[in-house]
């Protein structure tokens, strides 16, 4: 009887992590490339709050940047983020220039 409970257990468990190792693989997808035909507009000057000490390890300001909606370009605001371990720092995303208009390269942690 024990037997078969730890064996029922073992196979809910394997199950499981087979389903989040497919839900993570699905997550990890690249995105389309949106070729914008105009460049972005310069970015907009942010003031960075100034975190109480405690959180200055934790966070760190993910600035912010203009995003296409399918019509035209739409600021998003800068904001604080907390790491995702210690250490990582924020590359911020960016707009390159392509040979039929401008793409956005999204931001990632390194």
């Amino acid at each position: 009887m024990q037997a078969l409970s730890r064996r029922s257990l073992v196979s809910g468990l394997l199950i499981f992590a087979s389903v989040g190792t497919a839900a993570t693989a699905v997550c990890a997808q690249p995105q389309a490339e949106i070729i914008v035909p105009t460049a972005p507009p310069p970015p907009r000057e942010e003031v960075v709050p100034v975190l109480p000490s405690e959180r200055l390890e934790r966070d760190v300001w993910r600035p912010g940047h203009w995003q296409w909606n399918g019509h035209e370009y739409v600021w998003v605001a800068g904001h604080y983020v907390e790491r995702p371990r210690r250490g990582a720092v924020w590359v911020p995303g960016r707009w390159e220039r392509r040979p039929h208009g401008w793409v956005y390269i999204e931001g990632h942690w390194g």
